[in-house]
């Protein structure tokens, strides 16, 4: 043990897992203050990383406040029943697991630990999450499975950095709805072994969301969407996550796979055990063109329109344009569904998906050729989407003008008309009085489209990187006082005064990547709201002092650039600053193996050399 003792005060790292022990060494808790004589004091490092898992540890003592320089612990898989108010002693604690004890209630305190990174709760016997987490900022990893906790206290919704969260196994009977709108961070969500009856419409507030698992909540009822308003309770934005990869719904009494999700690039889907008797190809209004392509879903047709939502060569203009052309796992067993035999629907995806299109292909021999959907066809299907979704996704069509369902559906929140060869934009868009984002990029746009955008009083972000933009003039940003989000990115030829920006005070987010640009703008230093700037692949040499003034800057990006040093005052960011790129650059007052470091390491440096007070 003196052995292990030593080496932890030269490193500041003790790992005593596995070592079947009662209780913690009174040494442990005196931060290894027990050296012999021999040993150099000065040399000696405060206890950092403490591991005590899988021993038959039953209590952790208040002298745990002694280890005041604690980032990570780890007392999983022991005896332990509660949780000392030292915890909360522990200012620089970062990593927590206390997994696998018998912990029934935690201490307020446990609130004061701010640092709080990444905490594990599961297989305990917690009723109710501690709502004082929601005061560390940092909380970005949250697992709490296999306990008793039936609710999610609605003040952790202030953890707006989580990007994992794990309550599996639990006793919840149903979400807040306004959990998810602060959860923007989220990307990984598992619900799984639940007792929720619905799902938020506000899960589609996740844009980062990866993988979502709700299986087996015994009483789940998927709410799904009959755009006649026959069942009205569903949240069809789940079709707007865009990042969602992994969706396990399996175990669940779902009768109906919704319309929306096929809108999903996923690449694992799995629907067994449920009571579906068939999957939508695109339900939403009967039009005489669906009836003519045999687009509804009829009973003994259900596995040919999987087929329609699944391949990207899908010919159905009423299904959902090869959305789901990712999929590479579909699990369907224990489902009613008579029109494919066991051997299939259990066997491997891609058997199952060439069945489906060898039986297309028959029945199309029999019923003639269908035709090549037109852009029309497509146009309508995307409106279509659009009236649960309210985004009207017209982007890679090849469009020169700008399609008319884009001001007939005047609801739209969100409207993408990149990746086409538009040149103007119509007087008609200024009649889409709800959209609030605007994506132009790719286009061939000359002139700026003054008379549109400041005739639309919600929008807030504008997307117009990568056109032919021949000149802003100061006064075309003015009209644009809300926006949140501009990206002018790759228009070098049209950059605006720098005075000009600084007429978007909400601005948060600014791209200008290849604007060709010489010096900094000094014109956004006025900006106090701005979370991201982008001016990286320019030609700027030199970064102003005046940077200090971003004081909201969470993302920096000003790699490939002609960089040779950095100011001391961009240290003075080191609250906020989370992304600092850099590379690129040649730099010659910081090190490779400091840039090597990261963006703490970098602005912690940067803020010693500014001049002391």
């Amino acid at each position: 043990m003196e052995r292990i003792l030593k080496s932890a005060r030269e490193s500041g790292s003790l790992n005593l897992s596995n070592r079947s022990l009662r209780e913690i060494p009174k040494e442990v808790y005196n931060n290894l203050d027990t050296g012999s004589q021999d040993e150099k004091w000065w040399e000696g490092v405060d206890l950092q990383k403490l591991i005590l898992a899988h021993n038959n540890l039953e209590v952790l003592r208040e002298d745990l406040r002694n280890l005041s320089s604690l980032v990570v612990l780890n007392i999983s898989h022991n005896k332990i029943s509660s949780l000392p108010a030292a915890i909360g002693d522990l200012p620089l604690l970062k990593s927590l697991d206390m997994s696998f004890n018998q912990i029934n209630t935690l201490p307020e305190e446990i609130g004061l630990a701010t640092a709080l990174v990444k905490v594990d709760f599961s297989n305990n016997c917690l009723t109710e999450l501690p709502p004082n987490l929601a005061t560390c900022p940092d909380l970005s990893e949250l697992k709490a499975s296999n306990n008793n906790i039936s609710r999610v206290p609605d003040v952790l919704a202030g953890c707006s950095k989580l990007s994992k969260l794990d309550l599996e196994g639990n006793k919840l009977v149903a979400l807040s709805e306004n959990m998810f709108v602060s959860w923007t961070m989220l990307t990984e969500l598992n619900l799984a072994k639940n007792l929720l009856t619905a799902i938020p419409g506000s899960i589609g507030a996740l844009p980062k969301l990866i993988r979502l698992d709700m299986h087996q909540n015994s009483e789940l009822v998927y709410p799904c969407c009959h755009i006649n308003n026959l069942l009205s309770s569903i949240p069809a934005d789940i079709g707007t996550l865009s990042k969602l990869g992994i969706l396990d719904l399996h175990s669940n009494q779902l009768k109906e796979y919704p319309v929306g999700a096929c809108n999903l690039k996923l690449s694992f889907l799995d629907l067994s055990n449920n009571s579906l008797s068939g999957l939508p190809a695109e339900l939403d209004h009967r039009s005489d063109s669906c009836m003519r392509d045999k687009c509804m879903l009829w009973p003994l047709r259900t596995s040919y329109s999987l087929w329609y939502c699944l391949t990207e060569n899908s010919d159905n203009p009423c299904a959902t344009q090869g959305k789901m052309t990712t999929l590479r796992k579909l699990l369907l067993t224990g489902n009613p569904m008579r029109t494919l035999r066991s051997s299939l629907v259990s066997g491997p995806t891609t058997t199952l998906l060439k069945y489906l299109r060898s039986r297309l292909s028959s029945d199309e021999e029999a019923s003639g050729s269908r035709s090549t959907p037109t852009k029309d066809d497509q146009i309508a299907a995307a409106r279509r989407l659009s009236l649960s979704s309210k985004e009207l996704d017209l982007s890679g069509l090849g469009v020169t003008s700008v399609p008319a369902a884009a001001w007939e559906t005047s609801d739209v929140v969100k409207l993408d008309l990149s990746k086409n060869s538009i040149e103007d934009l119509p007087n008609e868009l200024s009649l889409c009085s709800s959209l609030q984002s605007l994506v132009l990029s790719n286009n061939k746009i000359k002139r700026w489209p003054h008379t549109v955008v400041s005739s639309l009083p919600c929008l807030s972000s504008l997307k117009l990187d990568n056109n032919p933009l021949v000149e802003i003039s100061s006064t075309d940003l003015v009209p644009l006082s809300k926006l949140e989000v501009l990206d002018l990115s790759g228009n070098a030829s049209a950059l605006p005064e720098p005075s000009a920006v600084s007429a978007l005070p909400q601005l948060q987010e600014l791209y200008l990547r290849r604007m060709k640009l010489h010096e900094f703008p000094n014109g956004l230093l006025g900006l106090k709201l701005l979370r991201i700037l982008d001016l990286s692949q320019n030609h700027l040499t030199t970064v102003p002092e005046g940077i200090k003034n971003f004081t909201a800057l969470i993302e920096l990006d000003l790699s490939d650039n002609n960089i040779t040093a950095l100011p001391a005052e961009l240290g003075l960011l080191e609250a906020n600053l989370q992304v600092l790129k850099l590379d690129g650059n040649p730099l010659r007052s910081i090190r490779r193996t400091l840039l090597e470091r990261g963006t703490k390491a970098v602005l912690k440096y940067l803020k010693e050399k500014l001049p002391s007070e």
